[in-house]
């Protein structure tokens, strides 16, 4: 093998060598290579009749790029995409790349239009290696884009936590030029059903946005059951266009229309009482082009979370559905309606998954540091005798009298105290909360404010998951390792003692955003982008080069 560096060419002058010995003097003269660059190894001899123009395009063309210089290192230059025997790895390569649209993907960043053409146009062995490096970078970005993810969800918004492991180039290419790439191609995109069902509605709705949408929005406040007339048309024509009402001539808002409503209402997270209220024509008004941003963000998500094992038996907690539910062998076993983080800076609930070991009945609640500092040591400092329901401890979990603080002295950065409210009725947390250690502090619990399960919007924690139903949600837990789950969890909870109750089935937990997600059966559901996470993540696909036609940003 031949190498170059500084100093300038090494190699073999005999036979063919002579040929690199030249490629590379040509390669290094003018403007000095990157350092990375001037190490790439080049054959002595070329393979396989390559000539000289080949490798020097490609050493050009590789400057800068340590994996594909490694690699085509490894392989003596040999092609792997423009090369005679290549026909069928490239056209395999190409009918991925045409379907890169379908996934969301930015079609432009691999642009195999533009590949075509430079094929049609190549003539010399010059243009022929330019071609091989480019080939090569849109096979691995495709791949990775595809696979894992065009963004970094955490730089798409702060409030994801999700490690997403990317795949490694080097295997990519070694099952590219090893394996049938039409396969490895099919094998790359999530393989869980949602994916697929996301998909197919997008292809869907694209052809019915092709076809003029859904029609004219429907102009009223409100439209109510009983009324006749033009808005009741509007609204009439709107659900058949979405395929919630067959045809009809009716312009009175009839019993048909009202069960099209709550059908449509139950897909969208409403209050399904068959009612158009200003809140439902929000949502019925929706364009079709917005409906295709949800699905591609919730696709761009599921990408994120391809190696992210949901178990047999998990947890589900879709925060923009208000929902918490139990999960066993892909059918919901148990659900029940949630309170999740106010939509304000440092309250908003994050996503991110984890194992769930534990749970506490009758539980104190140590008040978060940050809840401490910003909301009752203001109140303390005018009052000392404030929030009497907490006591106040020290850093070794003693009670501290409060006549012995002066809350005064203190700032948010030196107040050296916490506080704690013990078990109680009123208790913050409720009488139970459900524990999947994080470093969010985040989990799930029951709480006496029961009366917020009854909105339909419902993001008002500090961050936490508040569930409507925490005795049931506990029955269900404790069913796999109890006879009788009620009466373990209530011989604890009439003990009236904080008691840690372990579970002997680790049960993965997933906090999750999707405002598009499939059913079982395939049918589409939507609810609102509560955190605005959705339009911050299409956003930053859009600045990516991710491009939907007729989709405005």
């Amino acid at each position: 093998m031949g190498t170059f560096g500084r100093g300038g060419v090494r190699g073999s002058a005999r036979g063919r060598g002579a040929g690199a010995a030249l490629l590379l003097s040509v390669a290094l003269s003018g403007p000095a290579l990157p350092a990375m660059a001037q190490t790439v190894s080049l054959p002595s001899q070329p393979a396989d009749g390559m000539v000289a123009p080949f490798m020097q395009a490609m050493a050009v063309a590789l400057q800068g790029d340590e994996v594909l210089a490694e690699y085509y290192a490894a392989r003596e230059y040999r092609p792997l995409w423009t090369g005679p025997q290549d026909a069928e790895r490239r056209a395999a390569l190409f009918s991925a790349l045409d379907g890169a649209a379908a996934h969301g993907l930015p079609v432009a960043r691999y642009d195999a239009g533009a590949l075509r053409a430079a094929f049609a146009a190549a003539q010399t062995e010059g243009d022929r290696g330019r071609l091989e490096v480019r080939m090569a970078r849109a096979f691995l970005d495709y791949a990775s884009d595809v696979a894992t993810g065009v963004l970094d969800p955490e730089k798409a918004d702060a409030g994801i936590h999700r490690e997403v492991t990317r795949l490694n180039p080097l295997v990519l290419l070694a099952r590219a030029e090893n394996g049938n790439l039409a396969q490895v191609l099919r094998s790359l995109p999530p393989k869980t059903p949602e994916y697929a069902r996301l998909m197919k509605e997008k292809l869907s709705l694209e052809a019915k946005i092709a076809a003029g949408g859904w029609g004219a929005p429907v102009a009223a406040a409100a439209v109510m059951p009983g009324d006749q007339g033009p808005a009741v048309v509007a609204l009439r024509d709107r659900l058949v266009a979405m395929g919630y009402l067959t045809r009809s001539a009716t312009a009175v808002y009839d019993r048909t229309l009202q069960a099209a409503v709550q059908r449509f209402q139950m897909d969208h997270g409403l209050e399904a009482d068959g009612r158009a209220t200003e809140a439902t024509l929000a949502e019925i008004n929706v364009a079709p082009e917005a409906r295709v941003q949800s699905i591609v963000v919730a696709m761009e998500r599921l990408r994120w979370m391809h190696d992210v094992e949901r178990g047999a038996r998990h947890i589900w907690v879709n925060q923009p559905d208000f929902s918490a539910k139990i999960v066993d062998h892909g059918k919901v076993t148990f659900q029940t309606r949630a309170v999740i983080g106010k939509n304000v800076p440092d309250q908003r609930s994050p996503e991110f998954s984890d194992v769930m070991d534990h749970m506490v009945i009758n539980p104190s609640w140590g008040v978060p540091r940050s809840i401490i500092v910003k909301e009752y040591l203001p109140l303390l400092q005018r009052n000392p005798n404030a929030v009497s329901h907490l006591q106040v401890i020290d850093r070794n979990g003693r009670v501290v009298p409060r006549g012995a603080v002066n809350f005064a002295a203190y700032s948010a950065r030196s107040f050296p105290f916490g506080l704690r409210q013990p078990p109680s009725d009123g208790n913050a947390l409720g009488k139970v909360k459900f524990m999947f250690p994080n470093p969010y502090n985040i989990y799930l619990h029951d709480t006496p404010a029961k009366e917020l399960f009854d909105h339909e919007v419902r993001a008002y924690s500090h961050g936490c998951i508040r569930l409507a139903d925490p005795f049931d949600f506990a029955y269900a837990l404790l069913a796999m390792q109890s006879d009788d789950p009620k009466g373990l969890f209530q011989s604890h909870l009439d003990s009236d003692r904080e008691t840690v109750v372990k579970l002997e089935e680790k049960l993965p937990v997933h906090l999750v955003y999707f405002t598009a997600w499939p059913t079982a059966k395939g049918e589409m559901t939507y609810r609102r982008d509560v955190y605005g996470r959705d339009a911050r993540i299409f956003e930053a696909l859009t600045e990516a080069g991710v491009a939907l036609d007729g989709v405005q940003g």
